[in-house]
């Protein structure tokens, strides 16, 4: 059935939610291309600008998005209750979640029995001082800047309240490319729009951030380590490149996504504290489990206070309880020692694909965190080749925007033997695929 049968309606209201009910549907997926608003107004018999109005509503709410001259299409990860995934076909092994190894993290069945918090009111404090102290030292060891903490709802939620935060429709910020596809689809509903930056395994290239400053960026959202999708990290050289970068525009609004944390497998490197307004986002769902909804915003004292205002407009706090919770694991006897574990685990895993993959001809990239980064000279052709061959990976489009074609593999439980096992498959996937496209 032709796009347009789905589109219906004589006013912009009508129009705008006839398509967003038939995103939601699953009748118009992810990417398919929207007729052009004179076409459509033509179809429907009404005029250009009711189908322009319709038009951007649904931009504002980051259902579709504009793509030049290649007009409008459905957005790649619309702001929607996701449809049911359809089950795995069986035999195939899913390397294409992002999810950390569930038995390298920690079991919370003896610290919930030992957990006894206090019945918490409204009025009371937003933070528990004691999760506070604890990422202040944590931050401090690493040495980041001193400033104002306080807690949200996980990394994205913290990214969000932050650009919330200074931020209006329209403002340009510069982003990794490719970059987590979560940070680009959290770009369109609040109608911001991404610039891309080069990136390499060391992360952003100074030239390209400069570039992206002059083309009017307020903002940069940077991943100091664990880069997702390509494993980038910092190192100190070119942290220092950047902050350099940074000191010519001292009003941009710096983000840090430091999502991994200690089991990233690098160091850390900082670009916060060199602008007026900064603020670092460090996760605790790596270390301890998604589950936890808990991560802490590390900012200047404008930043955080104007975070920590919005949510008493709405959410309010995260539950102490989450918050004591994070607290107790940390401070369990061998928490330092199961992190060490799951960092050395997580490299060697990393770094065993790579060989393996670099032993079949294949070059990828993965300096640190759960992911590897494997550009290809197609991308759908070769994911469908995996899928059949018992291997669910993430195509590379949803993280790209000017980047060229690749696939992400999460190898949080990909042991070096079955990833050598993958990299026979990809590279029978991939010979014929070479070979079509050579031609």
């Amino acid at each position: 059935m032709s796009v347009q049968n789905y589109i219906r309606g004589t006013s912009a209201v009508e129009i705008s939610g006839n398509i967003e009910r038939a995103i939601l549907s699953g009748r118009l997926p992810a990417g398919t291309p929207l007729p052009t608003v004179r076409g459509c107004a033509r179809v429907l018999e009404v005029s250009p600008a009711t189908v322009s109005s319709a038009w951007r509503t649904l931009r504002d709410r980051g259902l579709i998005v504009t793509r030049g001259r290649r007009g409008s299409a459905v957005a790649d990860q619309p702001p929607l209750p996701p449809l049911a995934a359809p089950p795995l076909p069986r035999g195939v092994r899913d390397l294409s979640a992002g999810n950390p190894d569930p038995a390298l993290l920690p079991d919370l069945s003896p610290v919930l029995r030992g957990l006894d918090p206090p019945r918490r009111l409204y009025g009371e404090d937003l933070k528990d001082p004691a999760l506070v102290d604890l990422a202040a030292a944590q931050m401090s060891a690493d040495g980041l800047p001193a400033g104002r903490i306080t807690v949200v709802s996980g990394a994205l939620d913290g990214l969000e309240r932050v650009m919330q935060a200074h931020l209006r429709p329209g403002d340009r910020v510069a982003v990794e490319d490719p970059a987590f596809s979560g940070v680009l689809s959290l770009l369109q509903p609040l109608s911001l729009v991404p610039v891309p930056v080069a990136i390499d395994e060391r992360g952003m290239l100074p030239d390209s951030l400069e570039a992206a400053l002059a083309a009017d960026a307020g903002a940069i959202i940077a991943t100091p380590r664990a880069q997702n999708p390509t494993g980038a990290a910092l190192d100190a050289g070119r942290a220092r490149a950047l902050r350099s970068v940074l000191r010519r525009h001292s009003n941009v609004l710096v983000m840090e996504d430091d999502h991994a944390g200690p089991v990233s497998g690098a160091g850390s490197h900082t670009l916060a504290g060199v602008t007026d307004r900064w603020a670092v986002v460090r996760s605790f769902s790596k270390a301890l489990g998604p589950d936890l909804r808990v991560a802490v915003v590390l900012g200047d004292d404008e930043t955080t206070a104007r975070v920590e205002g919005r949510q008493l407009m709405g959410m309010r706090w995260v539950s102490h309880i989450l918050q004591e919770l994070v607290v107790a694991l940390t401070r369990r006897r061998g928490h330092a020692a199961r992190l060490r574990k799951a960092e050395r685990t997580y490299t060697r895993r990393r770094e065993g694909l790579i060989e393996a993959l670099a032993a079949h001809g294949i070059e990828s990239t993965g300096r640190s965190g759960l992911n590897v980064w494997i550009p290809l000279p197609v991308e759908t052709s070769v994911v469908q080749g995996l899928l059949e061959a018992g291997w669910l990976v993430a195509a590379g489009e949803r993280f790209r925007l000017q980047s060229g074609p690749a696939i992400r593999v999460t190898i949080a439980r990909l042991d070096p033997a079955d990833a050598w096992l993958f990299a026979e498959a990809l590279a029978a996937v991939l010979a014929p695929a070479e070979r079509t496209y050579l031609t």
